[in-house]
């Protein structure tokens, strides 16, 4: 019997990034998926965290998709949250339809996903009307994030900011922390913590125990993601330790 045939992951992220490159594969891996699953890489310049930086990362979005497009990998997911909500409602499906244009001139047929995207439906899948959000941005760039969800009609009752301008260092900080700083937020009305609203701001290792603290589900930029990754490729949503949106959901 042949060994079942790879799927090949490409993600497009900040040139900065280093969180969402190791917590998606490492999902993957904890899902004991018994097929082999490789991740393949575009980057978009970005160090510092502001408005101008970001949309010139979305404006190399459309190089990434056709590098990635080269590689026929079987789904590009756009991996950064903030570049795309910090323009406005309705960025990420801009940028989802853009981007399945800019591969399928290229002769691909990659679905497209995006961080945003991932987790707005998310949300909505769940039927969540209120959340709290915790982020690494300054607090301007928070309230764009809260405000680009509350335009999808998801209220946001409270929210944190880490105020980390430096990209690398939002890669940095530590897990931890974040079981403090939910603690600090008043989630008396949240139905759903997104405990990084940021896929480079770590988190996996700490979703489990803020469900359990915070009596409440608790997801991030990167498990809304790696779901729909999940989705795309046919795999069951079950992966120890990365919170409820991933214990166990069939793949939709």
């Amino acid at each position: 019997m042949s060994a079942p045939a790879a799927k090949r992951v490409g993600l497009i992220v900040p040139s900065s990034n280093t969180t969402i490159e190791t917590e998606i594969p490492l999902m993957m891996a904890r899902a004991e998926l018994g097929v082999p699953v490789t991740f393949h890489s575009s980057r978009a310049v970005l160090h510092s965290v502001d408005a101008e930086s970001l949309d010139r990362m979305v404006a190399d979005s459309d190089r990434c998709a056709s590098e990635l497009s080269d590689a026929r990998v079987d789904v590009i997911a756009y991996a950064c949250l903030v570049a795309l909500m910090a323009r406005g409602a309705g960025a990420h499906e801009e940028i989802e339809k853009r981007l399945t244009e800019v591969v399928e001139a290229n002769g691909g047929d990659s679905p497209i996903v995006s961080s945003a995207g991932a987790l707005i439906r998310a949300l909505q899948r769940q039927g969540v009307e209120r959340v709290a959000i915790m982020t690494p941005y300054m607090p301007p760039l928070t309230k764009l994030v809260a405000d680009y969800i509350e335009a999808y009609d998801i209220e946001v009752v409270d929210s944190l900011s880490l105020a980390v301008a430096d990209n690398v260092e939002v890669g940095k900080l530590p897990q931890a922390r974040l079981v403090d700083h939910a603690r600090s937020l008043d989630l008396g009305r949240a139905q759903t913590l997104i405990a990084s609203a940021c896929v480079q701001m770590p988190s996996l290792e700490v979703l489990d125990e803020i469900e359990r603290d915070r009596e409440l589900p608790v997801i991030s930029a990167a498990t809304a993601t790696a779901a729909e990754v999940f989705d795309v490729l046919g795999f069951e949503r079950a992966v120890p330790g990365a919170g409820s949106l991933l214990a166990g959901t069939p793949a939709s």
